[in-house]
C-alpha cells in the first residue's frame, strides 16, 4: 500500500516539474531572443555615430557653434535633446521588440494569455518620465532663450531694419548713415533670378556687441540670418530687438520668413561680417555717397498706424 502511494507522489512530482522546467526553458529562450534583438539596434547607432559629418553632429542646423556668441547654445540644445529623444525612441522600440518576442504564442499553446489589469509601477513610471522630459525640456529652452533675448546693454553698434515689400533699409544708427534697399522686383535679371549683386548688405564687425533694432514699413515681414540661427518678426507699430555678438567673419544669407506678397521668396539679403578696420571704411564709403541721416518711419507706407503721428481720429 505504502508502496503504491509513494509511486504515485513521484509521479505526481514529475507531472508538476515538467512545466516548471518549460516555463524555465522558455523564459531563458525568450531572453536569449532579446538580446539578439537588440544587437542589431547597437550595431546601427555605432555606425551611424561613426560616420557623422560635422554638419551631422550638429543636428543638419546651418553655421557652426562659432559664428555668433548664441549658436553654440542653440546647437547644444537642439543636438541634446534629439539625443535624449533617440534614446527613448530606441528604449520604446526595444521594449517593444523584446515583448513581441518573448511573450508570442508557443507552439501547442491555445486561448487567451493571462489577462493583467495594471502594473502600478509600469504606470508610475510612464508617468513620471514623460513630465521629467516636459520639465527639462521647456527649462534648458527657457534658459537659452533668456540668454538670447536679455538686453546685455551697451552695444558697440546699433542699427536699424526696416522691412518693405520687398527689400531692406539698413539705419547705422550708431554712425549716422543708412544704406537703401533696391525692391525684389527691381533686383530681377532676365532670367528672372535675383542678381546676387544688388542685395541688400548689412556689414556688421566682428567680436563687438551689436543691436538690431527691427521694424516694418507694409506689413509683417520676419528678419532671418540663417546661419545665425536667429530671426525677429518685423510687425508695423512694434519694433523688435536682435542682440548678439558676431564671432567670424564671413558673408551669410538672410531672408524674409515670413509670407508677405508676391515677391517674397526675392525678399533676399546679406550679412558680412567683416573686421573693425572694413567696417569703418565701409561706414565713411556710405557717408562719401551722401547716404547720412536715417530713413525713418516718415517713408512707411502706412502712416495712420501708432507710433506715426496718428491721432484717435485717423
Amino acid at each position: 500500500m505504502m508502496t503504491n502511494q509513494l509511486r504515485t507522489f513521484e509521479r505526481s512530482q514529475v507531472r508538476t516539474d515538467r512545466p516548471r522546467n518549460t516555463a524555465r526553458r522558455s523564459r531563458a529562450g525568450s531572453s536569449r531572443l532579446a538580446r539578439w534583438a537588440v544587437l542589431p539596434i547597437g550595431a546601427v547607432v555605432v555606425t551611424v555615430l561613426a560616420g557623422c559629418t560635422q554638419q551631422e553632429l550638429q543636428g543638419f542646423l546651418p553655421g557652426g557653434p562659432d559664428v555668433t556668441n548664441h549658436t553654440e547654445g542653440v546647437i547644444s540644445l537642439w543636438v541634446n535633446s534629439w539625443i535624449v529623444l533617440l534614446v527613448i525612441g530606441i528604449i520604446t522600440w526595444a521594449l517593444t521588440i523584446w515583448a513581441a518576442i518573448a511573450y508570442r504564442r508557443r507552439k501547442g499553446q491555445t486561448g487567451f494569455p493571462v489577462q493583467l489589469r495594471y502594473n502600478m509601477p509600469i504606470e508610475f513610471f510612464y508617468t513620471v518620465v514623460p513630465f521629467i522630459l516636459v520639465v527639462g525640456f521647456f527649462a534648458f529652452t527657457a534658459k537659452e532663450q533668456t540668454a538670447i533675448e536679455t538686453d546685455p546693454g551697451d552695444p558697440d553698434v546699433q542699427i536699424e531694419v526696416y522691412g518693405k515689400q520687398w527689400a531692406w533699409d539698413f539705419n547705422y544708427l550708431s554712425d549716422d548713415v543708412y544704406s537703401p534697399g533696391v525692391q525684389a522686383q527691381d533686383r530681377l535679371g532676365s532670367d528672372g533670378n535675383v542678381d546676387p549683386d544688388k542685395l541688400p548688405t548689412l556689414y556688421l564687425p566682428v567680436g563687438e556687441k551689436v543691436q538690431i533694432d527691427i521694424a516694418s514699413r507694409d506689413v509683417a515681414h520676419s528678419f532671418w540670418i540663417v546661419d545665425f540661427l536667429y530671426k525677429k518678426d518685423a510687425i508695423p507699430s512694434h519694433p523688435n530687438h536682435m542682440y548678439f555678438t558676431p564671432l567670424k567673419e564671413g558673408t551669410y544669407a538672410g531672408k524674409c520668413a515670413e509670407l508677405c506678397g508676391q515677391y517674397h521668396a526675392d525678399m533676399l539679403f546679406q550679412v558680412k561680417v567683416v573686421s573693425p578696420d572694413e567696417y569703418d571704411a565701409y561706414i565713411e564709403s556710405l557717408r562719401d555717397a551722401g547716404q547720412v541721416g536715417r530713413l525713418g518711419p516718415e517713408l512707411d507706407r502706412n502712416q495712420n498706424l501708432p507710433g506715426n503721428g496718428a491721432t484717435d481720429e485717423d
